[in-house]
């Protein structure tokens, strides 16, 4: 069977601040098409980990290497040889769901179409078609909030305005930086569908179709249940974070040691992150 291309990779990858070691040794490739999660306890690293793929972040040692959608072939490239507006092509392809959703003052309308203004090449018609379309991506319904102010909103709405967002701009990967933290079981179940179903539903590239990546920041056991990524775990060993299992989730936790101990932690990490 044919493997996809890889669409992000970090190579030898380690951040400090300071004389504090947050990541070291990091060798993770995440493949065209995958669904992984990168969970941990507190003070692993995940949410460095994530915000040194998305390039957030410069790593202190290592590279992340990421696929350039710009070019034929989308070959991939290092990040930190890139400048800012380097930096700026490869990310016009990706998008972030941030765990507080991130939206600014304004209507759903404002929200959802600024990233499409700032890639520029589209219409006010085009804009707002990918705007509707995004909003009904997430069980929205576009006439009844595009109006509606972001302080409206309540907590799940503005979680799936959020997806509806980064729908909107046709990404190639989707980050989602703990995406139910804060929210109750129902909601977050239904969260877990959207990404799920957001994931499944193809990139339009020229004629035809691509497969969507996406990573996951979580502490939510449910998510992993019911989604059943591939399972990437940080643990803090030897003074910074180090990956300590990388399995499907039908194996995650399996073995025992950390990743078991972890497994049964995650309702309680989840519930105190939403505290």
């Amino acid at each position: 069977m044919h493997a996809e291309p890889i669409e992000i990779e970090a190579k030898g990858l380690g951040k400090s601040f300071g004389d504090h070691a947050v990541l070291a040794d990091i060798n993770v490739g995440v493949r065209r098409g995958e669904l992984v999660a990168i969970v941990g306890g507190s003070g692993s690293g995940k949410t460095v980990l994530m915000h040194l793929l998305a390039g957030l972040l410069e790593p202190s040692v290592g590279s992340v290497f990421a696929a350039d959608h710009s070019r034929e072939g989308a070959p991939l490239t290092k990040l930190s040889s890139l400048d800012g507006d380097g930096l700026d092509v490869i990310r016009r392809h990706w998008s972030m769901v941030f765990q507080k959703n991130a939206l600014f003052s304004g209507s759903v309308r404002e929200n959802c179409s600024l990233i499409l203004r700032e890639h520029g090449g589209l219409s006010d018609e085009e804009i707002d078609a990918r705007v509707r379309e995004g909003l009904r991506a997430v069980a929205m319904d576009p006439d009844a909030v595009l109006d509606k102010d972001r302080d409206e909103l309540s907590g799940g709405m503005a979680k799936r305005v959020a997806i509806a967002r980064a729908v909107a701009i046709d990404p190639a990967l989707i980050f989602f930086d703990e995406p139910t933290t804060g929210l109750d079981p129902i909601i977050g179940g239904q969260i877990h569908e959207l990404i799920w179903a957001t994931h499944r539903r193809p990139r339009r590239v020229g004629g035809g179709s691509e497969k969507r990546t996406t990573i996951i920041v979580t502490h939510d056991r449910e998510l992993l249940r019911r989604l059943g990524p591939r399972v990437i775990m940080l643990e803090n060993s030897r003074g910074a974070g180090r990956v300590c299992e990388d399995v499907p989730y039908e194996r995650f936790g399996t073995r025992g040691g950390p990743a078991a101990e972890y497994l049964r932690q995650m309702p309680v990490l989840h519930g105190r992150d939403a505290d």
